[in-house]
């Protein structure tokens, strides 16, 4: 139980100080956005257009505790203010259109390679020695090595651009009627082929030799050789042994790979006008966008550290050394 309570007061001050730093950093930022949108009408406007602006954004220039606590009570109630890129559309808007995009995508194909990668580097190493542990470790890590962008665009060429098998941009096809039809999830499918493959290939190889490497740790320990010599069954000496023991490394890679979804594969999806969150941060970025910057930035850091919390909760159930070592801390 203390395990438990330690683990979520980290959390919470971990959350706070997130939100702190996301309210500190936008402000240090020289210049005003609402006299940067005015600069592009070119004195078009009144300056009673100014103020009106200005109240939009939620800038003043009250005490900054009073901004701060401002700041925290719309975070928590979700009003993350105007986008000045897309204006006036809500930043939430945004978010919840963007989001989907990536978590389906990156979601899925990050918990395959996961599951793929991890099964194979089980088998390799119980098979260590043989063929496969010689020849796909060697070609997962080539693959690996190749820059993600760099096989983006050539799958763009060559399977979209010269063959024509796949849409070379955007998530789905501008014909298609959106909703739960056949065509339209036919079309998600087709156009998210080429982005899953990248990310697939570029992941897998690193939860194979992940695997493979404490597997070949937990199979040379005393109780699995012990249990070998008993006569245990091969699958539950793989499986129930030295798999549950092998995956407690993996589960805080998983952490990490869990985190990064979140913020998108930004160079991928910029090569794919994939419209997640990444090509989202990065049109942000661009165009100054600080509302619609920090409420990512804001998402990003509670996704990391909500998954990290899980994870040690995980970790706290498959080994138990680590709730009694929270325990005594």
């Amino acid at each position: 139980m203390r395990y438990f309570l330690n683990r979520v007061g980290f959390l919470l001050l971990s959350l706070w100080a997130a939100m702190t730093l996301n309210f500190v950093l936008p402000r240090m930022m020289p210049g005003n956005p609402a006299e940067a949108m005015m600069a592009k009408f070119q004195g078009q406007l009144s300056p009673q257009a100014l103020t009106a602006l200005e109240k939009q954004f939620g800038l003043t220039n009250g005490p900054i505790l009073v901004q701060y606590f401002d700041y925290m009570r719309s975070m928590l109630t979700g009003h993350w203010g105007l986008s000045f890129s897309y204006y006036p559309t809500k930043v939430t808007t945004i978010m919840s259109t963007s989001l989907p995009w990536t978590l389906g995508l990156l979601g899925i194909v990050t918990l395959i390679s996961v599951a793929f990668g991890t099964l194979v580097g089980i088998l390799i190493a119980w098979k260590r020695g043989g063929v496969a542990d010689g020849i796909i470790p060697i070609v997962t890590m080539f693959l690996q090595a190749i820059p993600g962008f760099w096989l983006a665009l050539v799958m763009v060429y060559f399977l979209g651009f010269k063959l024509g098998w796949f849409p070379m941009a955007h998530s789905y096809g501008n014909s298609v009627q959106v909703g739960y039809n056949v065509n339209y999830l036919f079309s998600i499918m087709n156009h998210g082929f080429m982005p899953a493959v990248v990310v697939f290939l570029g992941g897998v190889s690193g939860w194979i030799i992940g695997m493979r490497n404490n597997m070949m740790t937990t199979l040379g320990e005393d109780y699995v050789v012990f249990a070998e010599a008993k006569g245990v069954s091969k699958s539950r000496l793989i499986f129930a042994y030295a798999a549950r023991n092998a995956l407690l490394p993996q589960l805080t890679s998983l952490a990490i790979a869990l985190s990064s979804i979140i913020g998108g594969q930004i160079l991928i999806e910029q090569v794919f006008s994939y419209q997640g969150i990444g090509y989202q941060l990065t049109s942000a970025v661009s165009n100054e966008d600080y509302p619609l910057i920090q409420a990512m930035f804001l998402v990003i850091a509670v996704t990391a550290l909500v998954i990290n919390f899980i994870v040690d909760m995980l970790y706290g159930r498959l080994d138990p050394r680590v709730r009694r070592g929270g325990a005594t801390s």
